[in-house]
């Protein structure tokens, strides 16, 4: 089994006009609900063998934020500049290229790339993966270049808005 969380970026500020796109930081509404996701993550039980991310620093922040909710050094975050706006062909490009000793992978990245990906194997369309949402992924599959929709056993969408479990 592998499972796959694709994890957009939390809410980016955009009090300083002078930053470029890529320098953005979280607000302090996106560092509230990463932390949150952060804390669903843990009450799951989640336990990535990688997390990978655009360099970007919204996304690297919202990557360290969840490291920190699991109790992990954020030294184990991959932060690869490919993610960056990718496209969802890139994306799963990437993923079906992954090492086949990761089960467990958090990617963290940016839209329209991610809703795209995600409508590619999630069961039902959906029409924006909102900032700090994660979809989780669980395919039937022992080697990532084997990723197929049919292949899928489990998925959950959440967001920081989603109070369906609360």
């Amino acid at each position: 089994m592998k499972t796959l969380h694709i994890m957009r970026h939390a809410k980016s500020s955009w009090k300083d006009a002078g930053l470029k796109d890529h320098q953005r930081p979280l607000n302090k509404r996106g560092k509230r609900a990463a932390a949150d996701m952060g804390e669903r993550f843990r009450g799951q039980g989640m336990a990535p063998d990688l997390l990978l991310s655009s360099d970007a620093r919204r996304a690297m922040d919202t990557a360290e934020i969840i490291c920190h909710a699991l109790d992990l050094a954020p030294s184990i975050i991959i932060a690869d500049s490919f993610l960056y706006l990718a496209s969802a062909n890139r994306i799963e490009k990437m993923v079906r290229k992954l090492d086949d000793c990761w089960c467990r992978v958090i990617l963290f990245g940016h839209n329209p790339g991610l809703t795209e990906l995600v409508n590619r194997f999630y069961p039902t369309p959906i029409a924006n993966l909102p900032t700090a949402g994660v979809v989780g992924l669980t395919f039937d599959i022992r080697r990532w270049r084997d990723l197929r929709r049919k292949r899928l056993v489990r998925s959950v969408f959440d967001f920081p808005k989603n109070k369906a479990d609360a």
